[in-house]
């Protein structure tokens, strides 16, 4: 262990604590900053939150009725008819079609929304929910971008339109043509009054307007095990945002009951066209029948016939239901083998085949399906290509199906005709006449039948029709929120208030980091192992006295605990010569030796105090005294004696000092002169202590080649103007012994700046440093003195 880390004070503290009190005092010490910040940060919050366009939350609910997740009221009430109108929506499509670009569309277009109104104001417009004019679009170019127009009423009659490119006065009603915009007209509305001398409104594509609400619009399922759809639409005008969202979903409803009336209109079409033909081939049948008795002559075969009937009754009917039914297969199977056809199935043309109704179901589920995808997409469309393929599948499928029934009620048919024939056999003897009148007969009770089925059917889909309800409703009418959504104001005032402290908080950061010189005693620290002896203070005065044995200020307060200090560095009576040095000249050397050596004098010591800066000197000059014989003299002149170059300080009786003298060429050559021994061994006999302020030591060697002589060196830092960097020059120093027994001494330390750790100015046991701050007519005695030379 060195010398100097013998004597050095060993501070046992935690390193993390000190550097967040470290913190926290420079934070303290400059918390106006900080007000400051807060207030600008808050106030600029404020302002934002006064002038921003406020965003309002419109929220509403949908229940749709959905299959997998309950039937729907209307499903309960029509039962099988139900089918016949299309498939059943789950509540996932319902929310994608909620979704679509065509049916936000389809509300922009009705509201007009790509009109915007505003009411002009000095920092922001504010939008308009019933304007006092109107804006009507005859004619609108599809390119055309947003733009925005001033309005000023002129006379009840007419008003000046405006923007930055042209300004017109029209009247009411009166057509404007604008290029790349369109063609429109401005009409009153007056219900309103014009409040404002200026109006504002903007015009933009449909396109642009559907993208933007689009945006705006959220539609999701909050829960997976109910079929309620939430819908929220955000805008700045409540009523505004919730007109557009009850628009949305009234179009929707409309939308999915145009669905389920397409498929009863496209089976009401088909029963008419097959009723139009059954019509014509009974008549046909009706006009044989009349045309076989006139000729005949019969007038009345029931008692000839009445055996045959009652015997052939039953096979003519079920006949008949057979041939219904293979003449409804027919024309089915015809309806399929058109491939140009794209029209809805009638599933319910056979009820008695679910195995067909379930294909029919489903085959209009995807048309309908197909038909709302070519909306917004192409024929080439991946998924259309795909419907198309599933669609084509699903006609093979219902034509097997056909087939397959076909071919079973040909069987039955055959069979049925095989017992006709052996009734037929039976009646040979009956005349031709009759059996030719119940051929006839026969076709009439087929084609009847077949008739009033067709009739039947169509009233029933007529009636399921006029039954069609939309499979959702509204359960929570579209409601904006009372608050706005956004700005949120809690977190813009708390985003402005960060805001405000970080900025001063960044920029002490920044200033600290990029700081290259010493600011407090942990930066000192932090670079070097050597003590430190004592601190001393700042005098922010212009004027400073030396200080005096009353003084009780902090700066006198400081010195006399680094009097007291050295005792602990200087044990021996021997020990004596006290060495101050620094890095560079301006770190107040020669201001703290002289008040050392005040302080030492003060105590009934006898201190001599040495100008060693023989290159630059200046303590002899601050102290009045003559300077023209002094060390320099005493080297070069062996005549000289010790006396003859000490002289009084005229501060203090116990206090002398030894000048530099003339500035010599050579200063080093005289330090190493052996009189210079002869000279530190005399001072030694006759002072108590020595006091040797040589020139910096990061310029010269002179220091270093004193230090021989000196009992401690105290290596002089400046808060505030010593450079860290140089503090590597006292640890080198110190590590390798070049000075001999060596101490740090801070000077020029601001304790209301934040040094160390929160000492406050007036530290020294209730001392006050100023007598009186304010009294103009006390006079120092050397003004030439200050801290900070």
């Amino acid at each position: 262990m060195s010398e100097w880390e013998e004597y050095g004070f060993k501070e046992e503290s935690n390193d993390a604590n000190k550097a967040i009190i470290g913190l926290l005092n420079k934070l303290l010490k400059n918390w106006y900053w900080f007000a400051l910040g807060a207030f600008i940060g808050l106030a600029i919050a404020f302002t934002y939150l006064r002038y921003s366009t406020p965003i309002y939350q419109i929220n509403a609910k949908v229940l749709v009725s959905d299959e997998k997740k309950g039937a729907g009221v209307e499903n309960a009430l029509l039962g099988d008819f139900a089918g016949m109108l299309g498939a059943k929506s789950t509540v996932d499509n319902e929310v994608e079609i909620l979704k679509t670009r065509t049916l936000m569309e389809e509300v922009v277009q009705e509201l007009h929304s790509n009109i915007v109104y505003y009411r002009k104001g000095n920092i922001r417009d504010v939008e308009l929910y019933k304007p006092p004019f109107y804006i009507d679009i005859i004619e609108i170019d599809s390119n055309v971008v947003n733009n925005l127009f001033n309005l000023k009423p002129i006379s009840e009659k007419q008003v000046q339109i405006s923007n930055s490119d042209f300004q017109e006065t029209i009247s009411y009603n009166q057509i404007l043509i604008i290029p790349e915009i369109g063609k429109f007209q401005i009409i009153r509305n007056s219900e309103v009054s014009f409040l404002d001398e200026t109006y504002q409104f903007s015009i933009s594509s449909l396109d642009n307007r559907v993208v933007d609400f689009m945006k705006r619009l959220n539609v999701e399922v909050a829960n997976k095990l109910v079929t309620v759809i939430d819908l929220g639409f955000e805008y700045p005008l409540k009523r505004k945002g919730e007109d557009i969202l009850n628009t949305l979903i009234n179009k929707y409803v409309q939308s999915n009951l145009r669905d389920k009336n397409t498929i009863a209109d496209s089976t009401i079409a088909f029963i008419e066209d097959r009723l139009v033909l059954v019509s014509q081939e009974l008549g046909s049948v009706e006009g044989d029948i009349q045309s076989f008795k006139q000729k005949s002559q019969l007038a009345d075969m029931t008692v000839q016939s009445q055996i045959l009937l009652e015997n052939s009754s039953q096979y003519i009917k079920d006949l008949a239901a057979i041939e219904t039914q293979l003449s409804i297969l027919s024309s089915m199977q015809g309806y399929l083998d058109d491939r140009n056809n794209a029209r809805i199935i009638p599933s319910a043309m056979l009820p008695s085949d679910v195995v067909f109704s379930g294909l029919a179901e489903r085959y209009n589920t995807l048309l309908l399906e197909r038909d709302r995808r070519l909306l917004s997409s192409t024929p080439d469309n991946p998924t259309i290509i795909n419907l198309d393929k599933q669609l084509t599948n699903l006609r093979q499928d219902i034509q097997g199906n056909l087939n397959s029934t076909k071919a079973n009620l040909t069987i039955t048919r055959a069979d049925l005709l095989k017992k006709t024939e052996q009734l037929e056999g039976a009646i040979r003897s009956v005349p031709a006449t009759e059996r030719t009148y119940l051929d006839l007969e026969r076709q009439q009770q087929i084609k009847q039948e077949l008739y009033v089925f067709l009739l039947q059917k169509r009233e029933e889909t007529a009636i399921s029709k006029t039954s069609n309800i939309s499979n959702s409703r509204i359960i929570d009418a579209p409601k904006a929120e009372n608050l706005p959504i956004s700005p949120k104001k809690l977190f813009v005032l708390a985003v402005g208030l960060l805001f405000g402290l970080a900025i001063p908080f960044i920029i002490l950061y920044l200033k600290d980091i990029l700081n290259t010189k010493i600011q407090d005693k942990e930066d000192i620290k932090r670079r070097t192992q050597v003590p430190i002896i004592a601190e001393i203070g700042h005098n922010d005065k212009y004027e400073i006295e030396l200080i005096t044995k009353e003084s009780r200020s902090a700066l006198s307060e400081s010195f006399r605990s680094l009097r007291t200090n050295l005792d602990f560095y200087l044990r021996s009576n021997d020990q004596k010569v006290v060495l101050l040095t620094s890095s560079m000249s301006g770190e107040g050397k020669s201001f703290v030796a002289i008040n050392l050596a005040l302080v030492l004098a003060f105590s009934g010591k006898k201190v001599v105090v040495m100008e060693m800066d023989l290159r630059k000197p200046n303590l002899s000059v601050k102290l009045n005294s003559k300077n023209t014989i002094g060390f320099s003299n005493y080297i070069i002149s062996e005549q000289l004696t010790s006396e003859d170059i000490i002289q009084p300080s005229g501060i203090n009786d116990n206090l002398f000092l030894i000048s530099s003298g003339p500035i010599p060429p050579n200063p080093s050559e005289l330090i190493l002169n052996e009189r210079t021994d002869q000279l530190m061994t005399t001072l030694k006999n006759e002072f108590d202590y020595i006091i040797i302020d040589a020139p910096p030591i990061g310029l010269v060697t002179d220091a270093q080649l004193l230090s021989k002589y000196a009992s401690l060196s105290l290596y002089v830092v400046r808060q505030g103007f010593t450079m860290k960097g140089q503090l590597g020059i006292v640890n080198d120093l110190g590590q390798d012994n070049k000075l001999g027994k060596i101490a740090i001494l801070v000077n020029d330390i601001k304790y209301n700046k934040g040094y160390g750790y929160g000492y406050g100015y007036g530290y020294g046991y209730g001392y006050g440093y100023y007598e009186d701050s304010h009294k103009k007519n006390s006079k120092r005695w050397l003004t030439w003195f200050s801290n900070t030379k």
